[in-house]
């Protein structure tokens, strides 16, 4: 569809890109990258026509681009400049209408039902056609860049060159403009090339990425090679880390503040934060903590400042547990966005917790458990799947900065100490009359301050995990006697 070959140029005899060659199929998107000064405006002018290049050739449809006159090439391609300027104060729909110029022919060009058609159908797309008939100027600059957008789809191009297509959208602009853009890439075979600043938004949309670097190529390739964290932190010279996205396979970026630098000690997480009733248990931290928990509230990965431990009865309705738990947390003054909220039908008072320190670290370990509801994960097909309560509840916060893999270690460490308590307690699954491996309700919670001490690991016989393995053995061993003691009463 489109090739870029050892394309060279610039301004007035300087050259701003150097031997740019790269291949764009049909229906594809196509982002560019770089920072300030890179080229990508200039390349894209290039590649439009509009700016003459010294060396090298751009071929669309296996011709080069000096070969298309200038209305033959506004029937391929169509371009949204960063900023459009319109000097004449026509109305949105006769600016969106001009993008019908190049596909009519004649002396007296007539207006016809098709192009009608095709205007309303680009300003219902654009989310345009309610102030279609406002004056130009009068609109946003966001409101503008949407017009232009349409005037461009307008033209039914077969490539659209955008130069950062969602600057002046707010977010559900953004979102609706790359989506709809997506789309036409799938269902039209629309070919897009995107300059993009946002990386996120370039990995959530592009199929392939082109990085340029002081006028030449860094690399093209996938989103997910492009967006290495090494090379985005050399290539625009600032601190970042990579993380996944959430919900879709795509790399996103996040900028790390000179804060992340602060060698100030943080508040040492231990027993002295703790709040202990009959009714719940909570800890609260002055600065937030990155968190990997299975809360009913804040499960999965996040930042928290407040850790609740809340108990209700055996016959709790667990049908709306999270919606009722958010409840819960606000009425009692918790923001449920910064908890990670747990429940237990366990007397809270049998809870036991432990401060473990080592050589420039430390742990802090609460424990709440019962055996009411133990099983054997082995001999799991004896029980019929109920919602309870959470039964062994483990917090650990560590006073230290921890990978993602020494997160995800902890949880492995502490799962195995629990084990080994629920044996050496002889704990029995009722069902199958073995050894309990745990109770169908447990949950976890691991915490660090990410600050003081680098914990790359927190395996079973790393310092990390030793100090979590003899906390949550002490813990979880004394929090069951508790339990057991008090069902023999």
């Amino acid at each position: 569809m489109l090739k870029v070959k050892q394309l060279t140029g610039g301004y007035g005899g300087s050259s701003i890109v150097n031997d740019i060659s790269f291949e764009v199929e049909k229906g594809e998107m196509f982002g560019v990258l770089g920072p300030n000064g890179s080229g990508k405006t200039t390349l894209l002018k290039m590649i439009s026509g509009i700016l003459p290049y010294t060396d090298g050739e751009v071929v669309v449809h296996g011709s080069p681009l000096s070969s298309y006159s200038q209305k033959q090439l506004a029937k391929v391609i169509a371009v949204l400049p960063q900023h459009s300027v319109q000097a004449f104060s026509y109305s949105v729909k006769e600016t969106v209408s001009l993008g019908r110029y190049s596909h009519q022919s004649g002396w007296f060009r007539t207006w016809s039902v098709d192009d009608e058609e095709i205007v309303h159908n680009v300003m219902d797309q654009t989310g345009i056609t309610d102030f279609q008939d406002k004056d130009i100027q009068q609109l946003s600059g966001g409101e503008r860049q949407r017009v232009f957008l349409a005037q461009a789809l307008a033209q039914e191009p077969e490539i659209l060159l955008l130069d950062e297509p969602t600057n002046h959208l707010d977010l559900s602009f953004q979102k609706e403009l790359l989506d709809l853009l997506k789309q036409w890439t799938r269902e039209r075979g629309l070919t897009v090339v995107s300059i993009f600043h946002d990386l996120n938004l370039a990995g959530l949309y592009c199929d392939r990425l082109l990085l340029l670097e002081k006028g030449v190529i860094n690399v093209q390739n996938t989103p997910s090679e492009v967006l290495r964290k090494e090379r985005i932190q050399a290539v625009y010279n600032t601190e970042i880390d990579k993380q996944p996205h959430p919900k879709v396979p795509a790399p996103q970026m996040v900028l790390l503040p000179d804060q992340m630098n602060d060698e100030r000690s943080p508040k040492r997480i231990d027993q002295s934060l703790l709040d202990l009733s009959d009714e719940r248990i909570v800890l609260h931290t002055p600065e937030p903590l990155r968190t990997m928990s299975s809360g009913v509230i804040g499960a999965g990965t996040g930042w928290n400042h407040t850790f609740v431990n809340r108990h209700v009865g055996l016959d709790y309705n667990c049908e709306d547990h999270r919606n009722e738990m958010a409840d819960y947390l606000n009425k009692n003054g918790f923001e449920p966005a910064d908890t990670v909220g747990m429940m237990t039908a366990v007397i809270l008072e049998d809870v036991s917790y432990r401060f473990v320190e080592s050589d420039g670290f430390s742990t802090f370990v609460v424990v709440t458990a019962g055996v009411g509801n133990a099983i054997d994960a082995s001999k799991s097909e004896f029980h019929t799947y109920n919602m309870q309560p959470g039964t062994i509840n483990t917090w650990i916060f560590v006073n230290g900065e921890m990978t993602e893999e020494a997160f995800i270690q902890a949880m492995i460490t502490a799962t195995e100490t629990k084990v080994k308590v629920l044996h050496d307690q002889h704990v029995i699954d009722p069902a199958s009359g073995t050894l309990a491996t745990g109770t169908s309700t447990d949950s976890i919670l691991i915490a660090a301050t990410q600050k003081g001490k680098k914990l790359e690991f927190a395996g079973t016989i790393t310092p990390l995990g030793k100090l979590i393995s003899k906390a949550v053995y002490d813990c979880t061993t004394v929090a069951i006697q508790n339990y057991q003691a008090r069902k023999r009463k």
